[in-house]
């Protein structure tokens, strides 16, 4: 499949944005904007395209490097949204966001290739799969067009996906289909630095197996790929401390813990601005912010 990128203001191809990600040793933060009506935390508030973008602006205003656009819902439990109606909720976001943030790192977040390709023609520079490339082209795009990829561990779909939870030995099986599927990755040609690994912090785990996920974050950043974690406002915090949704903040925090220090870490949450006052602190106290 062949496509061709937007034009951007500044003129700068996703590689340079991507490579200026990492100068400091801190994590990036990723804020996130649901553009559909059923998300756990915030299904329809951005629903429509004025309100997704205003969600975007405020997470680059509050400190968020990359912003990250989906039009599907993961959440256990969802079904499926066909592309054309998927693309209808994303692309309007995504070039708008562009226009506006030339230099912002954005990002996709689908698991279809068509919906994808459509996304960075409008200003994409990652797509965020949590199929970790499962449909067929998606490797070949994102190779062919430059951009970069996360390749998330998930055990089924969202709507079966909390069915089986039972791991032998979760850190490492979740470590091994992610080196797999990178090692897929850079067989298609895309280079090392731009396929990013994601262990699915509730995508098909238990609260004992989020928790062992985000203890051994070290380990997967090992492999030498970049890592990105998700944990926010997710069920795991609920269950632990009794918090409903809308009171996870705290539980967010403490679960970005094991990614300070880390050279080439993504944070991916809700609440951009507490998160990145949260990673300041923490680096300067532990003494890895640069």
């Amino acid at each position: 499949m062949t496509t061709t990128r937007a034009n951007t203001a500044d003129g700068a191809p996703p590689t340079q944005r991507l490579d200026e990600l990492w100068p400091a040793r801190r994590p990036v933060v990723m804020g996130i904007v649901n553009a559909t009506p059923d998300s756990f935390s915030d299904g329809g508030r951005f629903l429509d395209p004025e309100a997704a973008v205003a969600e975007g602006e405020h997470h680059v205003a509050t400190g968020a490097a990359i912003v990250d656009v989906g039009g599907e819902s993961t959440r256990p439990g969802a079904g499926p949204v066909a592309p054309d109606e998927e693309c209808r909720r994303v692309l309007p976001v995504l070039a708008e966001l562009r226009r506006r943030h030339p230099s912002t790192v954005l990002s996709v977040d689908t698991t279809k290739t068509m919906v994808a390709a459509a996304a960075i023609a409008a200003g994409a520079d990652i797509v965020n799969d949590v199929s970790a490339g499962a449909d067929d082209g998606m490797l070949a795009l994102v190779a062919e067009l430059g951009v970069g990829i996360v390749l998330m561990h998930r055990r089924g779909t969202p709507r079966t996906m909390q069915q089986d939870t039972s791991y032998h030995n979760v850190v490492a099986e979740v470590h091994g289909y992610l080196r797999q599927r990178a090692a897929a990755a850079v067989a298609a040609g895309i280079p090392s630095d731009r396929v990013w690994l994601d262990p699915g912090i509730g995508f098909g785990k238990d609260d004992d197996g989020n928790l062992a996920l985000l203890a051994a974050l070290p380990a997967l950043a090992a492999i030498g790929h970049p890592v990105v974690i998700g944990p926010s406002r997710k069920s795991f915090i609920g269950h632990l401390t009794g918090a409903p949704v809308g009171d996870r903040l705290g539980g967010t925090l403490a679960a970005l813990i094991p990614a300070v220090g880390l050279p080439r870490v993504v944070v991916r949450v809700h609440d951009t601005g507490p998160a990145v006052q949260f990673l300041e602190l923490a680096g300067r106290i532990m003494g890895t912010a640069a």
